[in-house]
């Protein structure tokens, strides 16, 4: 089925997705990869607060490349999601709506995305060029000093995502597999 989402978004609109929707998103959204994710459970270890409000929000697991003149920003490919397993429990915890990126991600974040009622989607690995055109504002919002891997604010239009893990944890991955299988 194929759906339209303002973000952040609302937990009764998270609830509502399936695994298998198509998703088109508009609004607001954070992106950070490996390096920015360790800073952040370094910063929560040390008892002080996140450069940005999790609550809500998506992040995309994305490091963009240089924007060319007159683009907004460059090529903005998912990156694989299980790096940021170990990172993702604790930000679904507090409060986080979701996460895009792709590739599988392990039991414990699948957990997490049903205690916490949140979804987890998938951007098409290898179209970059393509997803940047939806992104219309891109905004270093804290540790630039980490180049690509900052974190960055991005207001995008009709960026188009797959719900992989719902909030009731059922698993695109799991399910589209048994489907095929019982079409042999």
């Amino acid at each position: 089925m194929e759906k339209k989402l303002n973000v952040p978004a609302k937990k009764e609109e998270l609830v509502s997705l399936r695994a298998g929707d198509y998703v088109y998103l508009t609004g607001t959204i954070y992106t950070a990869r490996d390096a920015a994710h360790k800073r952040m459970m370094d910063t929560l270890e040390k008892g002080e607060s996140l450069p940005i409000d999790v609550k809500d929000n998506l992040i995309y697991y994305l490091g963009p490349t240089p924007a060319r003149p007159g683009t907004v920003i460059g090529s903005a490919g998912p990156t694989t999601a299980s790096r940021m397993d170990k990172y993702t429990p604790t930000l679904l915890d507090m409060g986080m709506a979701g996460m895009i990126g792709k590739g599988k991600r392990n039991q414990a974040v699948l957990d997490a995305c049903v205690r916490n009622k949140s979804v987890y989607f998938a951007a098409v690995g290898g179209a970059g060029a393509l997803l940047s055109k939806c992104i219309k504002e891109s905004e270093v919002v804290s540790y630039d000093d980490l180049g690509t891997e900052a974190i960055r604010k991005l207001t995008v239009e009709n960026l188009p995502v797959i719900v992989i893990i719902d909030s009731e944890g059922n698993n695109l991955y799991e399910t589209a597999v048994e489907e095929f299988k019982k079409s042999l």
